[in-house]
């Protein structure tokens, strides 16, 4: 009985330990929605209602910085309009621009991926859209262009409104539009901005609302690059930030995020999670690098020495694999058809393929030398148009004789008749 304990004992450690050793395969998530996604691919690596209608609050403003960036230099004086201004709820963010007061793009686009600035929203979507109304449009316009299939915005900067939601992927496929951008980029990652004096205020200074990029905050994330942060009491706590690592570049959305069961800030505790979570289980794998030679390939008219064609990878090629996926690769290679002589080095003459995970990762294949034209088909076809010449001649000549012979042999029938 008392072996039967013991054994008892010893199955339940081992089915408990098993239970906890797989849960913690999954990255733990507080929030009421969030998704991780491959920067570089668009791959989903994780996803908790992420197709679930959300309140998106100052997330907006990427939008709005975008479309900002994609329409106008960084050098435009912008004057602030009081219509504006003067639409922005009390206790909403803002970087107290004032009417008449000149900026530029640039410091507009700073305050307002920075500090988070609403009243900087509206003034830019003025400037570029010529009403607020029309750049909302734009907006719109713009989130479908990308891919987004449920959202909708009805302002600048994320004012609380019914109307005005979007989903967890939505914004993961907004912030991976945004991120290819050096120039949306290199604002996002800033922990903090300063706008000079201008000619209606003094210089002002202002913080990133982003803690994980900032070095002197409990949530600073040492490979976190962006991006934006969002609160209203409808929407709660949101975030989408973006981290690098060796090279592996993620995107993370929390939308709904309130307090961690310790009371620490969910949607910060919730992204250094999932980033963790894509390091621990993901990895960027080197499958050819540039100048590998892919296969080998005959040129049929190249000449003897040039014929034989090593054919070069043009770039590297990297992908996103699971760290437990051991599996070798076989690529599909492609060669373009009628391919013949003269062929420059460089020329692009098929392609190479990689399938990892549905994904596929492609590069073009060129030639690794010159192949030169042969000249011995020209040779023999001179060659054969010299016997077939020759032949003709023969022929003739022969005719020719024998006609003579003939026209001898009745001369002399006809004198030998007479």
């Amino acid at each position: 009985m008392k072996f039967k304990n013991i054994f008892i004992l010893i199955f339940t450690f081992l089915f408990v330990f098993s239970t906890f050793s797989f849960a913690t395969d999954e990255p733990t998530v507080f929030s009421e929605a969030a998704i991780l996604i491959d920067a570089n691919t668009g791959k989903s690596l994780y996803e908790k209602n992420a197709t679930q209608q959300m309140y998106p609050a100052s997330t907006t403003k990427i939008m709005t910085a975008i479309l900002t960036i994609e329409n106008c230099e960084l050098d435009e004086t912008v004057t602030v309009n009081y219509n504006a201004i003067s639409t922005i709820p009390s206790g909403y963010s803002i970087a107290e621009l004032v009417e008449g007061e000149e900026l530029t793009v640039k410091q507009l686009l700073e305050v307002l991926l920075v500090h988070s600035a609403n009243d900087a929203a509206n003034v830019l979507a003025m400037h570029v859209g010529g009403s607020i109304d029309s750049f909302v449009s734009m907006m719109n316009s713009k989130a479908q262009e990308i891919g987004c299939t449920n959202t909708n915005f009805t302002n600048t900067y994320g004012k609380q409104e019914d109307t005005h939601y979007t989903t967890a992927k939505d914004l993961a496929l907004i912030a991976q539009y945004c991120m290819k951008n050096s120039t949306f980029r290199s604002f996002v990652s800033q922990p903090e901005c300063t706008i000079t004096a201008t000619n209606k205020h003094e210089p002002r200074n202002f913080k990133n609302t982003n803690d994980l990029i900032r070095p002197s905050s409990d949530y600073y994330y040492e490979y976190a690059i962006g991006i934006k942060t969002g609160y209203t009491s409808e929407a709660k706590n949101c975030l989408i930030s973006a981290s690098s690592k060796d090279g592996f570049e993620t995107i993370s959305v929390i939308l709904g995020a309130d307090k961690a069961p310790d009371g620490a800030s969910a949607r910060y505790v919730d992204s250094i999670n999932l980033f963790e979570y894509a390091y621990n289980n993901y990895s960027i794998k080197e499958l050819a690098h540039k100048d590998d030679v892919i296969t080998q390939i005959t040129i049929p008219n190249g000449t003897k020495e040039t014929k034989e064609l090593d054919v070069l990878l043009v770039e590297d090629i990297t992908a996103l694999t699971n760290i437990s996926n051991t599996d070798a690769n076989s690529p599909a290679i492609t060669i373009n058809n009628n391919l013949s002589a003269p062929l420059a080095a460089g020329t692009i003459v098929g392609s190479v393929t990689y399938n990892i995970d549905n994904i596929e990762y492609k590069a073009d294949l060129v030639a690794a030398h010159d192949v030169e034209k042969s000249d011995a088909l020209i040779i023999i076809l001179q060659i054969g148009l010299a016997i077939f010449i020759l032949i003709i001649l023969g022929k003739l000549f022969l005719s020719s004789k024998t006609k003579k012979h003939k026209k001898k042999k009745m001369y002399r029938d006809n004198i030998y008749r007479f």
